[in-house]
C-alpha cells in the first residue's frame, strides 16, 4: 500500500472526465483501474491523501506516470483568463482533473468504439472484448480482464466481433488490428512523431476521424495541446463563446483546458 498527499488530484473527476473506460467507482471514497495488465484500487483517505494498492516500486514505474503526478496543474489553471467566467468556473468545478498518460492501443480501439456511443455503453463493450479476448488478473479471489492486445483481436473474425456490441464499429475495429499486428501500423513509431505528424498519420487509419485522432493525441500519445470537439464542446463554443473559441490562447496544454469544460458542462 502507497499512501501519498496529491494536490490538483481527486479521483473521482477522473473516473467522470471521458477520457478513460475502465476506471470504477467500489464506493463512494473507493475506485480501481485496470491499466497496463494490472489492476490498482485507489481510496480517498483524508482530504488530500490517497492509497493506491500497489508497492512503491510500483507506484513509481508505472502509476506515478499514468497519473501524471510530476505535472504541476497549478500552472495551467493560473494563465486562465480572468474574464473567462465560464472557464474559471469549469476549472474551480473540475479542479482534480489530470490528463492520464493511458496505453496507446487501448485508447485508439476505444474512442473508435466511442462512435456516437454513449459513456456506459463504451464501457460495456471495452468490458467484453477484455473479459473475451485479454489476459486474466487475479486480485483479492477476484478475477478481473486485461485490454486485449493488437494480435488477439486480429485473430477475431467480424462476425464474432459483432457480438460485443460493436455495430459498424467492428470492421474499423477489425482492420485495425490486423494492421498493427502486421506491423503496417507502428506504435511506437506514433509515440515518437510530433503532433502534426502523428494527426496525419492517425487520420489515415480506417475508421478515424478528427475527433477522435485528436482524443488519441491528448489521451494516448500525451500531447496535451490536442483539443478535441465533441458535441459538449461544440456546444460549450457555441452557447459560452458565440461560436468561436480560440484554443491557441492555451497553447501548450488546451488539452487541459478542454478536460475542464467537458466535465463541467457534462455534469451541469
Amino acid at each position: 500500500m502507497v499512501r501519498k498527499i496529491l494536490s490538483d488530484f481527486n479521483i473521482e473527476q477522473i473516473a467522470d472526465s471521458g477520457q478513460c473506460f475502465r476506471m470504477k467507482k467500489i464506493d463512494d471514497n473507493k475506485y480501481y483501474t485496470i491499466a497496463f495488465d494490472r489492476y490498482l484500487e485507489i481510496t480517498k483517505a483524508d482530504n488530500n491523501t490517497y492509497e493506491f494498492s500497489c508497492s512503491e516500486e510500483e507506484f513509481e514505474s508505472i502509476w506515478e506516470e499514468y497519473f501524471d503526478l510530476s505535472t504541476d496543474y497549478s500552472v495551467f489553471k493560473s494563465n486562465i483568463d480572468k474574464n473567462d467566467i465560464f472557464l474559471q468556473n469549469a476549472v474551480e468545478f473540475g479542479y482534480g482533473i489530470r490528463i492520464l498518460k493511458q496505453d496507446l492501443w487501448e485508447v485508439i480501439v476505444s474512442f473508435i468504439i466511442s462512435q456516437r456511443k454513449s459513456i456506459p455503453a463504451i464501457s460495456t463493450c471495452i468490458e467484453s472484448l477484455s473479459k473475451a479476448y485479454g489476459k486474466k488478473i487475479e486480485y483479492n479471489n477476484n478475477t478481473y480482464y486485461s485490454f486485449p492486445s493488437p494480435d488477439s483481436l486480429s485473430k477475431i473474425s467480424l462476425d464474432e466481433l459483432l457480438t460485443h456490441g460493436l455495430g459498424y464499429r467492428a470492421k474499423y475495429i477489425s482492420n485495425i488490428s490486423k494492421e498493427v499486428a502486421l506491423g503496417n501500423i507502428d506504435l511506437n513509431e506514433l509515440r515518437t512523431l510530433p503532433y502534426d505528424e502523428a494527426y496525419k498519420k492517425l487520420m489515415s487509419i480506417y475508421g478515424v476521424g478528427a475527433k477522435i485522432a485528436n482524443c488519441v493525441l491528448l489521451f494516448g500519445l500525451y500531447h496535451i495541446n490536442a483539443f478535441p470537439k465533441d458535441v459538449w464542446i461544440n456546444r460549450i463554443i457555441e452557447n459560452e463563446y458565440n461560436g468561436s473559441f480560440d484554443e491557441k490562447q492555451y497553447a501548450g496544454y488546451a488539452g487541459v483546458i478542454q478536460q475542464y469544460m467537458f466535465y463541467y458542462k457534462r455534469f451541469n
